[in-house]
Parts: structure tokens; C-alpha cells; sequence
């Protein structure tokens, strides 16, 4: 829940400057090269993937996170109609690219410790599934690193493709043989508007899925495979560029932010933070799980005090409407989430002071 105009917002993104931009966008004006893989481009993606311990050619930019599953998943070639197993639990982007793979989800539900999917929930399901899967695709929680070892083992045992939606772990990324699809949107710790790319040590898949973005263009200008036009613009790359070059402030403030509020919630009874805050990563959302399933009317009272709010995964993609009809496991470690998760204001600028705030509006909201 959010308020129209609230004194502490949920969230304050902040992309270069213009400033900042400006040496870029000059080598824009110098090349007269817009899109269609331009030096600008190319140049970010080599700089992303040096970061990633990875080759240009094992990454490619794409317009959003959730083309970016969409191409991923198509690229896996999966029978139409075939299931994707994928938890509830996630943002409705998720699911949505799965239709728009042809595909259909099937919910399955979360470990309550990382509130994530588990290879081990997905092998649980296999016998399960009435009809083939043609893919399984396990959520990063809110940026948390994901069991890649463990996901790269349930792909050698059973032989089904494993697509990571990594939307929001740009820091926390590990690579094993499943490809990883990582969001570069204004609310991500590394944005640039909208954009995204996919990271894959398979050449072939990585190869397949740029001629995907690409009209299905493999080595002419002729369509060899089912694709459409999700290339970024050089304007896009230009952004990014200039995100690399001050992504260390970035991460060194989203760390702050953290420890601030990882100090002013230690000894608050009955009140959890997200699982897989650590040191070594950091995220652009801060979400607090609540002992009581009292989710809704915290929400309330917080924007009674002015602060905002958001649910930011709501109540799961099962209860939407888009979704209600899938297939799906019993999902009680969803349900309790959906009840007592609460994302709360959190920002690379946010305040101690504001911190606080929340911490005493949280704190009066449960003496209630």
C-alpha cells in the first residue's frame, strides 16, 4: 500500500545524471550508430560481463527482464503448452513470460527459510506434472544468490532445461550451466531504465537467444528462427555505461542503507527481515516478514504515518486472475508469506532518521 504523497516514499531510484551521461552520448552523436548492436552496446556488454568473470559473447542485452524470459525459454526449444514449473511466489513477470513462451505454469511452492524453490521441491513434483515440462524456473528472492550447484544437478539428473529468473541479484549472481536472466531496471541496484541481460557459459544458447532478440537473424538478414526485435539502443547502453562507472558509490550506499536497517531491526521481537541479507551482496529492495499474519493492516497503519508500502510480490501469482487456473501444488509456505511479508522504504539515499521512522511506525503498529 502506498500513499499519494508520502513523507518517507517506498522507493527513490537514481540513474546517472546528465552530466554523467554526456561523454557518452557524444560518442553517440560522433558514430550516427542508434541500435542494431552499436559500439555502445557492445562496449557495455564486454564491461558487464569482464565484471561477471565472463565473455562478451557469453552475455546479451536485451529490452526488459521479462523478454528476457521469454527469449531463454523459447530458446529451449519446449514443446507448446508444455509446463514450467515455477514458484507462486515471485513478481507476476514471471508467469507472465512463461505464457508468452507458449508455455504454462505450474506453481509450486517455496522453502520458508530462503522463500525460494528448491530442486528438491521440483524433483518432488516431477511424477506430479500431468504432461510434459519443458522447462523449470527457479526465482531469486528479492536479489538473494540461488543454489546454482543444486540447480545444475537437477538439470543433469533429469535432463529438463533450468532458466534462473535472477531479475534482482545483479550483485549476489553466480553462474553454474543455467543461464541467469538479470534486470537492469530503474529500480534495480544497477539500472538503466528498462533493459536486461541474459548471462549463459553455453556460447550456443547465448548465440541463440541474441539471434532471437534479433527478428530470428542468424547469419543474414533472413528469419531462421521464430524471433522479434528486443535489442537494446545505443541510448539504453549509454546509460549503462555511465551506471559502471559509479556502480561502487551505488553499492557501497545500497550497503549502508542496509546495515542501517539490519541495526535498527536486530532486537525487534516478532519481526524478521528478508532472508539472504549478507555483506556480500547487496539489493535495491528491503521487504520484513511479520511473525503474525498481519500483513495488510501493517500496510495501513504504515501509510497512516505517512510511510509507504508494498507488497511487492502481492499474494502470489496463483490468486491472480491471469493465473488462478494453473495448475499448482499445495502452497502453504506462500499463503503464510503473502500474510506477513511487507516491503518497507529503502533506497541508496534513505536516511538513518527515516529509518527510524519506519522502525517506531512498525513498532507501533504492533503494540496494537
Amino acid at each position: 500500500m502506498t500513499t499519494n504523497n508520502p513523507r518517507i516514499p517506498l522507493m527513490r531510484p537514481l540513474l546517472p545524471t546528465a552530466d554523467q551521461l554526456l561523454p557518452y552520448l557524444r560518442q553517440i552523436d560522433e558514430s550516427r550508430w542508434y541500435s542494431n548492436f552499436g559500439p555502445m552496446v557492445d562496449a557495455f556488454e564486454t564491461r558487464l560481463a569482464a565484471m561477471l568473470g565472463l565473455t562478451k559473447d557469453n552475455l546479451v542485452c536485451v529490452t526488459s527482464g521479462t523478454i528476457g524470459l521469454v527469449l531463454s525459454l523459447r530458446a529451449q526449444e519446449p514443446a507448446p503448452d508444455s509446463y514450467c514449473l515455477m514458484p507462486s511466489w515471485t513478481f507476476v513477470a514471471s508467469a507472465n513470460a512463461v505464457r508468452w513462451a507458449q508455455m504454462r505454469p505450474w506453481f509450486l511452492d517455496v522453502e520458508e527459510a530462503t522463500w525460494m524453490l528448491t530442486p528438491e521441491r521440483a524433483r518432488a513434483a516431477l511424477d506430479d506434472v500431468d504432461g510434459p515440462i519443458g522447462a523449470v524456473m527457479p526465482v531469486s528472492a528479492f536479489g538473494a544468490p540461488v543454489d546454482v550447484a543444486g540447480w545444475d544437478a537437477f538439470r543433469a539428473e533429469t535432463g529438463i532445461p533450468v532458466i534462473i529468473d535472477a531479475a534482482a541479484a545483479f550483485d549476489g549472481a553466480q553462474f553454474g550451466e543455467a543461464p541467469l536472466v538479470i534486470s537492469l531496471h530503474a529500480t534495480k541496484v544497477l539500472g538503466i531504465g528498462e533493459g536486461a541481460f541474459i548471462a549463459s557459459r553455453d556460447l550456443e544458447f547465448a548465440a541463440r537467444v541474441r539471434s532471437l532478440s534479433n527478428f530470428g537473424f542468424v547469419s543474414r538478414q533472413e528469419s531462421e528462427l521464430e524471433g522479434i526485435n528486443a535489442k537494446v539502443s545505443e541510448y539504453a547502453a549509454a546509460v549503462g555505461m555511465a551506471a559502471l562507472d559509479r556502480w561502487s558509490l551505488v553499492r557501497a550506499a545500497f550497503s549502508r542503507a542496509t546495515q542501517h536497517y539490519q541495526e535498527a531491526f536486530a532486537d525487534m521481537p516478532r519481526v524478521s527481515l528478508a532472508p539472504g541479507l549478507s555483506e556480500t551482496h547487496v539489493r535495491s529492495t528491503l521487504s520484513m516478514r511479520l511473525a503474525d499474519p498481519c500483513a495488510d493492516r501493517m500496510m495501513s497503519d504504515l501509510a497512516a504515518a505517512g510511510i509507504a508500502s508494498r507488497q511487492w510480490w502481492g499474494k502470489g501469482c496463483h490468486i491472480m486472475g491471469a493465473f488462478k487456473t494453473m495448475p499448482r501444488a499445495p502452497l502453504p509456505v506462500t499463503e503464510m508469506l503473502a500474510r506477513s511479508v511487507v516491503g518497507l522504504p529503502f533506497s541508496q539515499d534513505i536516511r538513518v532518521d527515516e529509518i527510524c521512522d519506519v522502525r517506531d511506525a512498525v513498532e507501533r503498529a504492533l503494540s496494537r
